[in-house]
């Protein structure tokens, strides 16, 4: 940069500049005029050629603020004009931050040297390309010399500082926009990581290595220790670095996001960043002896700050810790395979480490006293980083050549001393102990989960084993006391029950783990704390209240149903592996633990039959436990067909022990199979079910565990379904939901749901007339009351009436879950059942009209019937329920129903008020059914030999609905979602009928499809592409054929007479292409969006050409310019693509597509 210069008024020029500056800052901290302080500071950054301006007011201001504005200048000016600067411009500008920020090291305005230091980095990365190798050695030296402490202390502590910002300039997540291509950036990070990275590691190690020898004889407030500080934060800065790149290879980047981080962190509540640098790194990681300094300079540092209990949370020792957390999480290639070398680094950790945890019991008093838990808790996330990264039996062995006992004999002690600590304040809020419970449990989970789900492959050691039945015992007495505690908690929140069902899942899930570990101990364990349990209730029985130990009894019962079977959500739960590990040599059912475990539970939950022990015993707290637990257990072991599976094991080759282990776990399969006390405990859980709704009214919580856990896990598997159909307790349960007052009283949700449990129990019927049979006698009665109810002379005076209400809601609810459990099987009967009630239904929409919450009840059981049913029918029954739709549409319509959604959209607030818009969402439902019958279609005949045309229902009912979608309403998700479900259901079949929507439709239809194409959602998006390219294809196909197509709406009717611009599918061609070159979103749209983009540049080629070339000349830089050409040219010709839209041609643009946005996204983003 230049000098001042002589000129009287160049200088008098500066220096008015300068004073307008300082006044302007001093405006703004006084709240006078901001705004126009604010332009004055934004003048001084937009100007051109600010350098020399900004340099006078840095190295003459006498006001911070005013420094810190002129160096914000400095960064916008030069990433505004960096292309116009010459080479000795840039490196000047860059040169003179270094300079002013070392040379004013020892200010005490640090936020101005921070700032400084920002724009030298930020520079230094916009010029990164541009400079010699030569060129960036210069910049460097300057910041080495300062790092390695040349110019003393103050100056060290800003050169850690200025590399700080560098690497944090380089990293995607942090780094500052430039306006530049995401290339640009990758390469810069590529660059950095590969050529500098390490050698800035080595400068920030020697830097603290250096002044940490000085640290004994100072204070905790010392420059010495300050700079020693921010040495380790800059090596734990690079340690946490996401390693992309090796001197071998390289990794893809992802051309479709955002660069975001996208570290290999552990499902787990607490982080673990892996470092896995590659081997390069060995040197200066593994070889150097770093944790040896690391662990001596943390032992010095306790030793000097002991006298003082602050001393763990000041930076210096949170930073000594964090940075050897972080060296624990170093894995991968940087360990020379198979010779020890990071076992042998890990115990160096160990070493130290297990001074942070032991002895726990003293640790605990200690931070019960007022010491701080951070070390405990630094101590656990270190031991959790070592489980990551190593297996069971390595980890264990870690500590054997330190103590005379293995690492999980000490994660058992420390867990144990968390946990006495924990529960001995179980009314409080969270403290320490359950961070440090939470991390422990990690790490359990993350030793233990890959055995349980593998069960092979991974071994754990007997003495984790013997620590792990430990623990657990602790933690289950530890529960128990907890359970009995809260009987005197009068605390509303502190309902045991319902949390540990559901938001503590993963942490009994966890204790389920330890206690697999060790099956053998911990099975007969609970089973003895459960029978002693039921044995002191009985004995109690009159005498004492039995409030604790029933709470007792709902604690075991969730951890029980933990560890023996896993969640069956979504699939069907096999007997775990640890079952088949720990009692493979047991085959004698009265002897597996397991079966006597189980049935201890079965026998003591068949109490609750007998009237007089449900009332002093079986409160509806317990019984929630008891049902939960009934679910669990019965779809893991209840008339499981794993007895049967791999029938032919006699004759497999393999050992004794593989032989016994398949016949340990046919031990328990069978002896709760059909040939044994199969059918007597799935009778005894259906009676039980049924006093669940019987003897506890009111109970939802109860009866929505036994309507949607127990009995729906029952009827989901046929072999189970086949002996369901055939108990005397399922035909009592069949008629107390068709005549019981109290099973009418149900919430609506459990109506739904037993009525589907109850029709689907049907397919364990032998044939399919039997089926029906069973569906007619279930549900006759119900569609017999809707007719005879509508058929009523009187209907408009009793419908007001609140039983008349309570039934119609009360059987319309039971009729769609009816409707719902439809199969193949059951299909006739429950066609018929809906059948029989069309005329009903239509009277019910005209009498309760102005009921919106029966309306909806109405359309939501059609939706349900019509979706279920509309595949099977054939082309009579079809235009059966065309015609009633058609009318329904109509009544709908001739009422006004739901008008009132278009004034009132724009004023909703929250999702709670679109609950009067259910009905609107209904009838976009009900639409998408009926085009589904045009794309699946099972019938033996064509709807178009009745005459029937699904598409005329369809669209008469778009016209309806349309109107009513604002896109106020779309931005409520169910809203958005089945609409734009419709429009490609719709598009994609009848695309035809799309011309002869009218213009206001039609031009909403396509606001929509903009609306949606731009959508967060994912799903959503891909559904307008679909529809999309239905549309564009369409027209394509059809104007090839000279014919219309959509005539005169493929130019936009809001504007017909102008350009190409206003052309429907040249607007959307736009769209596309700049959706797909310039926005964000998920790599799996690529392949619709290409489906919809190729007929789209077929429909407008004279466009996309033109498109093309400002797209090329917009392009300053000439390599991009002829990158830009070539990829553009390739889009449309490469792969022998051709213009029929075809199967084949489809998937040559699809790969012409995903090879072009590798190519151009790079350089056409910028950030």
């Amino acid at each position: 940069m230049q000098g001042y210069g002589d000129g009287g008024d160049e200088l008098a020029q500066l220096l008015s500049t300068m004073h307008a500056i300082e006044a302007a800052c001093s405006s703004i901290q006084m709240h006078v005029n901001p705004a126009a302080a604010e332009a004055t500071i934004l003048a001084l950054s937009q100007s051109h050629h600010p350098y020399k301006t900004c340099q006078f007011i840095l190295e003459n201001s006498k006001v911070a603020n005013a420094r810190f504005q002129a160096a914000g200048a400095v960064r916008d000016a030069a990433i505004r004009e960096w292309g116009f600067l010459s080479s000795d411009d840039r490196r000047n500008l860059i040169s003179f931050c270094l300079c002013f920020a070392l040379q004013h090291a020892d200010s005490h305005e640090s936020y101005v040297q921070a700032k400084v230091s920002s724009v030298a980095a930020q520079l230094i990365k916009r010029g990164w390309l541009d400079f010699s190798a030569d060129e960036k050695e210069q910049f460097f030296y300057q910041i080495k010399q300062a790092t390695l402490g040349t110019h003393g202390l103050n100056v060290q502590f800003i050169g850690i500082g200025i590399m700080e910002y560098l690497i944090s300039e380089f990293s995607p997540s942090t780094s500052s926009a430039m306006g530049l291509p995401k290339e640009f950036h990758e390469q810069c990070r590529r660059s950095l990581e590969l050529d500098y990275l390490k050698v800035f590691y080595g400068w920030a190690r020697d830097a603290s290595l250096n002044v940490s020898r000085k640290i004994a004889g100072s204070d905790s407030e010392s420059l010495e220790v300050k700079v020693c500080n921010a040495g380790m934060c800059l090596m734990l800065q690079i340690l946490t670095w996401e390693f992309r790149y090796n001197h071998n290879g390289t990794k893809s980047i992802n051309i479709f996001s955002a660069g975001v981080r996208n570290d290999n962190v552990l499902n787990n509540k607490t982080e673990c960043i892996l470092v896995q640098p590659g081997p390069a790194w060995h040197d200066i990681l593994i070889s150097s002896g770093d944790i040896v300094w690391l662990l001596n300079l943390y032992a010095v540092l306790r030793q000097k700050f002991s006298i003082e209990r602050s001393w763990i949370d000041c930076p210096i020792a949170v930073s000594a810790r964090k940075l050897i957390v972080q060296f624990c999480s170093v894995t991968g290639t940087i360990f020379p395979s198979a010779n020890g070398s990071q076992e042998n680094y890990l115990v160096q950790l160990l070493s130290g480490i297990i001074l942070w945890v032991e002895p726990i019991d003293a640790i605990s008093k200690e931070i019960e006293s007022g010491k701080s838990e951070s070390e405990l808790l630094d101590g656990c996330r270190a031991l959790l980083a070592m489980a990551t990264v190593t297996t069971p039996a390595v980890f264990n062995s870690l500590l054997k050549s330190i103590r005379p006992f293995g690492t999980l004999t000490l994660l058992s002690t420390l867990m144990g001393g968390v946990i006495k600590v924990l529960f001995s304040h179980n009314n409080e809020e969270e403290t320490w102990s359950w961070e440090a419970r939470d991390i422990l449990l990690d790490i359990w989970t993350t030793l233990l989960a890959p055995l349980d789900s593998s069960g092979s492959g991974i071994s754990f050691p007997p003495e984790g084993a013997a620590a792990a039945a430990h623990l657990f015992d602790l933690i289950v007495n530890s529960e128990l006391k907890a359970a009995s505690a809260s009987v005197y908690n009068d605390d509303s929140d502190s309902d045991y029950l319902q949390p540990s069902i559901s938001a503590m899942d993963e942490r009994l899930s966890s204790y389920a783990l330890i206690a697999r570990a060790s099956m053998d101990v911990t099975v007969p364990f609970l089973a003895r704390l459960f029978a002693e349990r039921v044995s002191h209730l009985h004995q109690g029985k009159g005498i004492s209240d039995p409030t604790e130990t029933l709470e007792e009894l709902c604690s075991l019962l969730l951890i029980i149903g933990h560890v023996l079977a896993d969640e069956g959500e979504g699939e069907t739960p096999l007997i775990p592996d640890s079952v088949k590990r720990n009692f493979s040599d047991i085959l004698e059912p009265d002897k597996h633990p397991v079966i006597l475990l189980s049935s201890i539970i079965i026998r003591f939950a068949e109490q609750s039959l007998d009237p007089g022990l449900r009332t002093s015993f079986f409160s509806p707290r317990l019984m929630e436990a008891v049902i939960w637990f009934l679910s669990r257990w019965s779809a893991t072991y209840l008339l499981t067909r794993e007895e049967f599976n791999n029938k032919n094991d006699g004759s497999l080759p393999g050992s004794r022990h593989q032989l016994q282990s398949q016949d340990s776990t046919k031990t328990v399969a069978i002896y709760f199979s059909e040939y044994n006390y199969g059918k007597l405990v799935l009778d005894a859980v259906v009676r039980i079910s049924i006093i669940t709704f019987t003897a506890y009214p009111g109970e939802n919580y109860l009866q929505g565990l036994a309507c949607h856990q127990l009995l729906h896990a029952l009827v989901r598997q046929k072999n189970i379904c086949v002996h369901l159909v055939a108990l005397e307790s399922w035909r009592e349960l069949s008629n107390a939901f068709a005549n019981e007052k109290m099973l009418f009283m149900l919430n609506a949700s459990h109506q739904r749901s037993l009525a589907q449990t109850l029709v689907l129990s049907a397919s364990g019927l032998g044939n399919s007339e039997a089926a029906n049979q069973y569906v007619r006698d279930v549900m006759g009665h119900m569609t017999k009351y809707l007719v005879d109810v509508s058929s009523r002379n009187d209907i408009r005076s009793i419908s007001e009436q609140p039983d008349t209400i309570l039934s119609i809601t009360c059987l319309l609810e039971r009729l769609r879950g009816a409707a719902r459990a439809s199969e193949p099987r059951t299909q006739k009967s429950i066609y018929e059942m809906g059948l029989s009630v069309l005329n009903a239904i239509l009277v019910l929409l005209e009498v309760y009209k102005d009921e919106s919450s029966v309306v909806y009840l109405l359309l939501k059981f059609v939706v349900v019937w019509v979706d279920a049913q509309i595949t099977y029918l054939e082309a009579t029954e079809t235009a059966t329920i065309i015609g009633f739709c058609m009318r329904l549409l109509q009544l709908y319509s001739s009422h006004n129903i739901g008008k009132i959604s278009l004034s009132f959209s724009s004023s909703l607030l929250n999702d709670a008020k679109t609950e009067k818009y259910k009905d609107l969402r209904a009838l976009l439902q009900l639409l998408s059914a009926l085009c589904f019958k045009d794309l699946v279609d099972f019938s033996s005949d064509s709807i178009e030999t009745q005459g029937t045309n699904v598409s005329q229902v369809v669209f008469y009912g778009l016209h309806i609905v349309t109107p009513l979608i604002s896109l106020e309403l779309l931005k409520y998700p169910k809203l958005c979602h089945d609409y734009f479900s419709l429009l490609s259901h719709m598009l994609e079949v009848y695309p035809e009928m799309v011309g002869q929507l009218n213009t206001e439709a039609f031009s909403h239809v396509m606001d929509t499809l903009n609306f949606g194409i731009h959508h967060q959602d994912s799903e959503v998006v891909n559904m307008c592409l679909r529809a999309l390219k239905a549309l564009a294809s369409y027209q394509y196909k059809e104007t090839a054929a000279g014919k219309v197509g959509l005539g005169s709406h493929a130019s936009d009717p809001r504007n017909p007479n102008g350009g190409t611009e206003n052309r429907i599918f040249g607007r959307f061609l736009r769209e596309l292409l700049q959706f797909l070159l310039f926005e964000d979103y998920s790599p799996d749209l690529v392949g619709s969006a290409a489906d919809a983009l190729f007929p789209l540049i077929l429909c407008e080629q004279s466009l996309y050409q033109m498109l093309g070339n400002e797209l090329i000349e917009r392009q300053a830089n000439p390599t991009f310019r002829l990158r830009l050409t070539t990829a553009l040219q390739f889009l449309t010709s490469a792969n022998q693509l051709t213009s029929m839209l075809d199967r084949v041609n489809y998937q040559r643009f699809r790969k012409n597509l995903t090879n072009f946005l590798i190519e151009v996204r790079g350089f056409l983003q910028t950030k």
